[in-house]
């Protein structure tokens, strides 16, 4: 006889938890630095923080509309209007507990029992859980290092009759890497092409150090009736915890997706709404953010180069890529990744992680940079030296 725990959904009674979870634990276990999951180690800006002890005293405490406060949803439009100069409305705009709950309810809006979803390898490790526990199949067209470019004919092999979306996660994460102006132009013409619907993770638009502003998929000829765009307040301006994204797209898109929210997480924190709605309206905040987090990312890619490691070029996100088969290390990244957080005292993560099937690079490890400059010295220090030991 079985007990209920084994009669639970199979679709997670044999699920791991995730890599980022995995070496977190493992950090808090052993102390080390954490270079894995992605999360700077200071507090939010502090009119963030003043905004939302405000709010937390002076308004409301009850649910706010599902679909997000007026006044959120109108920051949200008027930030994507000075940043990336894109023309939205209200209605355009549903607010949701993080990006990964946005991630999930784009999915159970579009995705039906037998379609196909086009993923890129590598990718977020709940895109693909996600496509299947909606009833549809993952179909991976592999990225290849150093530079992770957009294969049009791998793609256009890829899709089939049952094809009925792709997954774009610009700027990159692992690789920090974001598609140039031709590749998201190919994108948006199979788009069209083939009538897919683009769900496109745009978490890191704001954390870019190349100088260039985010193009979105949204902006291009035939895409704004078609494109479900992702944002994340928690990259924004470093505040993770919050778990505070949006969904936008077109107002008759919005409002389906909105049905699909209420019944995931139905609203979000309004003392949260309030404090990022006047955030958003002053752009110095978040420019103050990536400038900081500009200086951290050349603290550590620079001492990583420093002592010997090869790190991938990249353009933008948290985090850096070493190469470390090129770096002369003949470990793989899972076996470096496991052993250096136990012998080295540092956490970080194995790319091979974030790659289903078979092919895929083995000698790539991911390490977040937004920490203090002194916290990343002493996590290069403590790679090199273990290195010497190897």
């Amino acid at each position: 006889m079985t007990t209920p725990a084994q009669r639970l959904s199979p679709v997670y009674t044999g699920m791991p938890v995730t890599i980022f979870e995995h070496m977190s634990g493992l950090a808090r276990e052993r102390g080390a630095i954490n270079l894995g999951q992605g999360f700077p180690d200071d507090a939010p800006p502090p009119e963030l923080i003043e905004a939302v002890v405000r709010a937390t005293r002076e308004r409301s405490h009850q649910y706010p509309p599902m679909a997000g406060l007026a006044e959120l949803r109108d920051a949200v439009t008027g930030f994507y209007t000075r940043a990336q100069g894109l023309s939205l409305v209200r209605d355009d705009v549903i607010v949701t507990s993080g990006a990964t709950e946005a991630v999930a309810a784009a999915i159970l809006t579009v995705v039906s029992p037998g379609d196909e979803v086009i993923l890129f390898a590598p990718a977020y490790d709940a895109y693909a859980p996600l496509v299947r526990r909606a009833g549809g199949t993952p179909v991976f067209v592999p990225l290849r290092p150093p530079h992770w470019h957009y294969p049009r004919d791998a793609i256009a092999a890829a899709i089939t009759p049952r094809t009925r979306a792709l997954i774009l996660n610009d700027p990159l994460n692992p690789t920090g890497t974001v598609a140039s102006d031709a590749e998201l132009a190919m994108l948006a013409e199979l788009c069209v092409a083939h009538d897919l619907i683009a769900i496109c993770d745009e978490v890191w638009e704001n954390v870019r150090f190349d100088g260039k502003p985010h193009r979105s998929l949204l902006a291009l000829p035939g895409m704004a009736e078609r494109t479900i765009k992702i944002g994340s307040a928690g990259k924004i301006f470093g505040a993770t915890g919050w778990k505070v994204g949006w969904m936008v797209a077109a107002p008759a898109m919005a409002a389906v997706l909105g049905r699909a929210h209420q019944f995931l997480t139905f609203t979000t924190p309004p003392m949260l709404q309030w404090a990022l709605a006047e955030a958003l309206a002053d752009p110095a905040i978040a420019g103050g953010r990536q400038a900081s987090w500009g200086g951290s990312r050349a603290v550590l890619i620079d001492g990583l180069r420093r002592e010997g490691f090869v790190v991938l070029d990249n353009a933008a996100t948290w985090f850096a890529c070493i190469d470390l088969a090129a770096s002369g290390i003949a470990l793989d990244d899972r076996t470096f990744s496991e052993r250096a957080v136990r012998e080295a005292g540092v956490a970080s993560i194995p790319l091979s992680a974030l790659w289903e099937g078979a092919g895929g690079p083995t000698s790539i490890l991911r390490l977040c940079h937004c920490k203090p400059a002194a916290t990343l010295d002493d996590a290069v220090a403590r790679l090199a030296r273990w290195r010497e030991s190897l």
